[in-house]
């Protein structure tokens, strides 16, 4: 199956609206302005995963953590520029589906799909828990399910309403976020050369080497990490979900992928740094926040509360994007005959409604059983994504390499938005992934997320096979003349 031929197959598929300045050729609105998109791309950088995941990396890294998350920092980097290389060359929502079933063929694109909002439901599903566990920080009184339930229908009721509310709900997430990490390392920088708070003397640079080093436990230990660092970066391509739904996809992407540098260097490893330098990482530990805990140590008034705050706001933003993320992505399946055709569907608003309602009553048979295993749950639900996140990054790297061949070909258009040395830092990226993938295996407790993946294979594999038994019947009984791959149209 060649690049052009798939190219006129999804060209042709779910286009059921006409191209227009307010509508895309798949039919959704473009209601994402620049501004949206650019704090929706800043906000897939800062979630859960570093507001409270880092404080388990820290105690086993040490200040070695930075480094951990400058590495995979890059690593993104160069996924998102392969990304943003494709993106300019077709931008479509859904894209990693739409890339993966273009150049690798139509089972990839089936698999990419379904792994990326698989993704996203169980991340929903703790990140739902994890808002009620904030919530019952002021209220103790209300039950957990209670919270969970109500954060499900609010933030249902805005994915439903059109795509310009989700962004504009997203863009105050984000903000909060933003805001919250840039007043954490401006008041770092304060204690730290003005000498004001109640760290008095324990606050300053040498933290970073003085307690045995920047690997303490060993350059193994902090290698480690990389699964959980990976995880934390989760939600950095949502850019390219938008693709379908941006006003202006050729400008406003590059700008948004170009930025990722600086957002890494300073919500990341900027703000880890400033941390680690106010309050040594021996205080830190898996259940410690360590924006919180730092808060705490600098002694200002209501600090908790504030990051407490901030980190409800997190988790409702990831659980806000899964839902918009995984209504699109079932929709690329159902326009290809990869889902059923129900999940297709828009509504009066031009979103993708069928999909996000399955999806959501997902996410809430998630909240009664975090419920029953509240301490466990969110370890494999984070785990797991991570797995899928990799499938993910890894079919966008595997999708970049063979349209670069297929651009020196001459086969496919050049984009106007070309990755930096072109397929060598996807080859470098891909090799990377393995090696988290290999680093993943040897630990114990996240080792279970590939026997989740082996599974969910075996599930995959079995559905392809229903898909092309029925579209062998299908095609037996009008003629069968049309290919596979056809099969949508």
């Amino acid at each position: 199956m060649t690049p052009e031929k798939v190219t006129g197959r999804t060209a042709a598929a779910g286009t059921t609206a006409h191209t227009g300045h307010q509508t895309s050729e798949e039919g959704y609105q473009r209601g994402l302005g620049s501004r949206q998109v650019q704090m929706i791309a800043i906000g897939g950088a800062i979630g859960v995963g570093l507001f409270m995941g880092a404080g388990a990396n820290i105690a086993k890294a040490g200040p070695g953590i930075i480094l951990m998350y400058a590495l995979a920092g890059v690593i993104i980097f160069f996924i998102m520029r392969a990304l943003g290389e494709l993106l300019l060359y077709r931008p479509v929502s859904g894209s990693f589906a739409e890339y993966a079933r273009e150049f690798l063929g139509p089972f990839f694109g089936f698999a990419t799909g379904w792994t990326y909002w698989m993704m996203w439901v169980v991340t929903g599903m703790a990140e739902l828990t994890a808002a009620a566990i904030y919530v019952n920080f002021w209220f103790p009184e209300i039950p957990q399910w209670v919270s969970a339930l109500t954060f499900l229908v609010v933030l249902f009721g805005v994915n439903l309403i059109s795509v310009k509310i989700f962004g504009e709900v997203e863009f105050w997430f984000s903000m909060i976020k933003v805001t919250a990490i840039i007043g954490m390392i401006v008041i770092g920088l304060g204690v730290l050369t003005l000498g004001f708070s109640d760290a008095g003397d324990t606050a300053a640079a040498s933290n970073l080497w003085a307690h045995d080093g920047i690997f303490p436990n060993g350059i193994g230990s902090s290698l480690m990490t990389l699964q959980g660092v990976m995880f934390a970066y989760l939600a950095v391509e949502l850019v390219g979900v938008t693709a379908g739904e941006s006003e202006e996809p050729e400008k406003t992407l590059p700008k948004a992928i170009n930025t990722l540098p600086w957002r890494i260097a300073i919500f990341y490893v900027g703000a880890l740094t400033v941390i680690l330098a106010v309050v040594e990482w021996t205080e830190f530990g898996p259940n410690v926040s360590p924006f919180v805990h730092a808060f705490e140590k600098i002694g200002i008034p209501l600090g908790a509360a504030i990051v407490n705050f901030v980190v409800l706001t997190a988790a409702l933003s990831s659980c806000n994007s899964g839902m918009y993320s995984t209504g699109r992505m079932l929709r690329g399946l159902a326009v290809n005959s990869e889902a059923p055709k129900i999940l297709g569907r828009l509504n009066s608003r031009s979103t993708p409604a069928a999909g996000i309602t399955l999806s959501v009553a997902l996410m809430g048979i998630g909240v009664i059983l975090n419920y029953f295993v509240p301490e466990k749950a969110f370890g494999y639900v984070t785990s797991v994504a991570t797995a899928a996140g990799i499938w993910t990054w890894a079919m966008i790297l595997v999708s970049h390499i063979l349209y670069r061949r297929a651009v020196t070909a001459g086969r496919l258009p050049a984009s106007s938005f070309p990755a930096p040395g072109g397929s060598v830092c996807s080859w470098i990226a891909l090799l990377f992934l393995v090696f988290v993938t290999f680093l993943v295996a040897l630990d114990s407790e996240a080792r279970i997320s590939l026997y989740v993946g082996a599974a969910w294979a075996v599930v995959l594999g079995i559905g392809w096979a229903v898909r092309r038994s029925r579209v062998t019947a299908r095609q037996h009984l009008v003629g069968g003349e049309k290919p596979l791959e056809y099969a949508g149209e």
